[in-house]
């Protein structure tokens, strides 16, 4: 099955977006409600952090392994075993009496939202092949990659404040009962065409081990410190686990991920970014909004409200901007001014006072933000996927999305620990608990504003200059035209 007729498409693309939506509020939507889990569920503050920590662990750790089945198996068949793997584990958690259940069941949420989330993607690339309507359609979904953590803060706290914290997870269900019965119709079918359902065994449970075993060290790092024996221990079993990986891939005959794909030079470069520009993102998302509670004593409403200005740039961006700039200048330019400017904007976070206004400290930050992300996730991810074959679509998405969750998790975690080492200094200095938690924030801040700079050099510097990089090559989709290979 084919879809030619060009309103399907779009109607295809939305569909695509609410699915992709559900699991990029979900990395965000919690947080507002923990203190409610909490309190209800009779969680510790230590094992409080495991239903954020559980989905974050299957996500990272299956992304690769979801991408490539829905090479093997067929993107529409992935996309709606995803779609129903989710919607049925959110009910769990909407339902869950107990710690143990709501854990359980944020893991098996991280594991449909990783399939949805890189299979998605894939078959995007599938249903716009004009380069032109693949810039607009990326742009759509790079809007919901870096606008739905904001929105998902904002309807966190609508929920969590009107309802209660079981509806954060129930909202799924209309939402993904819909999503795949709108998916059966519109989709393309089709059983894959990577190396004829031939599934790398010893490459999927090597790799997939690896991550899951960094996304656990990285994630409780600055609980159980980041030189102690687990953590290095977990770090150094993914580093020999990953090697092994590459071993095997290298004698394979149908290898999970063809080592020849990190010479393509944008895929390789786009994920570079993507750690960097996570990382970045991260400490806007979070640190934010960990500054207009704690520091300001925003509600999580109000909170949520603050994110609505970049919200709205980011949306403009999506429905149109960011294609027109891809298309007239290119993927370098948009995505190195993007990254500069959400590097101004962070570092306009980092001179907030502890008695900021929204209007002087938070507005003009947000406003940055907001034009910066919509400059720069489309041409991120048309970069990362623009020089694979079609049969490799799903193993591209799955190692930029890949990127993009070390990068996030890898960065908060860091960004984390500079803050609390920064705060614990101000105290013990005789500043005041809001002073030094506002000291804490801005130094990450501040070194988020570098990750988006680097990011914005090494894109610059490296990606291809013309604009066709953003389009599929048609006749050698795998090899990179020697005209386009001169910076």
């Amino acid at each position: 099955m084919t879809i030619t007729d060009s309103r399907a498409r779009w109607l295809a693309l939305i569909v695509l977006c609410l699915g992709d939506l559900m699991i990029v509020l979900d990395t965000t939507i919690v947080n507002v409600a923990l203190p409610s889990i909490r309190q209800d569920l009779g969680f510790s503050e230590t094992s409080l952090a495991w239903v954020v920590n559980a989905y974050l662990l299957t996500f990272g750790g299956f992304l690769l392994l979801g991408g490539r089945l829905g090479d093997l198996f067929g993107h529409r068949r992935l996309f709606l075993l995803g779609i129903a793997l989710f919607t049925a584990a959110s009910l769990a958690c909407g339902l869950a009496g107990s710690q143990e259940f709501l854990v359980g069941a944020r893991a098996i949420q991280g594991l449909g939202g990783a399939v949805v989330a890189v299979v998605a993607l894939s078959l995007i690339m599938t249903l716009f092949t004009e380069p032109a309507e693949r810039a607009k359609a990326m742009g759509v979904i790079g809007f919901v990659a870096a606008g739905g953590g904001s929105i998902g803060v904002l309807l966190g706290g609508v929920l969590t404040d009107v309802l209660d914290w079981h509806w954060i997870f129930l909202v799924n269900l209309p939402v993904g009962a819909v999503v795949f019965a709108l998916c059966l119709a519109l989709l393309p079918g089709g059983r894959g065409q990577a190396a004829a359902g031939r599934l790398d065994v010893a490459g999927a449970v090597t790799v997939t081990t690896a991550l899951l075993l960094a996304v656990y060290a990285i994630v409780n790092g600055n609980e159980t410190g980041w030189t102690s024996g687990r953590t290095i221990g977990l770090l150094a079993a993914a580093a020999v686990l990953l090697a092994l990986f590459l071993g095997i891939e290298a004698r394979a005959r149908s290898p999970l991920v063809p080592l020849g794909l990190f010479r393509l030079r944008n895929l390789a470069t786009a994920n570079v970014v993507g750690v960097l520009w996570a990382g970045a993102m991260f400490a806007w998302f979070f640190l934010s909004a960990l500054y207009l509670q704690l520091v300001l004593g925003y509600s999580p409403l109000q909170v949520g409200l603050a994110f609505l200005p970049a919200n709205l740039i980011m949306a403009a961006f999506s429905l149109g901007l960011s294609a027109k700039l891809v298309m007239r200048f290119g993927l370098r330019a948009p995505l190195a001014i993007g990254l500069l400017l959400s590097a101004v904007g962070l570092v306009l976070f980092a001179r907030a006072p502890v008695d900021g206004s929204f209007a002087v400290d938070v507005l003009p930050s947000m406003i940055l933000l907001g034009f910066g992300a919509g400059m720069a996730f489309n041409p991120v991810l048309l970069a990362a996927m623009s020089d694979v074959q079609e049969s490799d679509a799903g193993l591209a998405s799955g190692i930029v999305n890949t990127s993009f969750m070390m990068g996030g998790a890898l960065g908060l975690a860091i960004l984390a620990s500079l803050a609390a080492s920064r705060t614990d200094h101000q105290l013990e200095s005789g500043d005041g608990a809001l002073v030094a938690l506002n000291g804490g924030y801005h130094v990450a801040f501040v070194v988020g504003a570098v990750f988006a700079v680097v990011a914005a050099v090494v894109g610059g510097a490296l990606l291809r200059t013309d604009a066709s990089a953003a389009a599929h090559e048609e006749e050698h989709p795998t090899r990179i035209p020697a005209a386009a290979e001169a910076p």
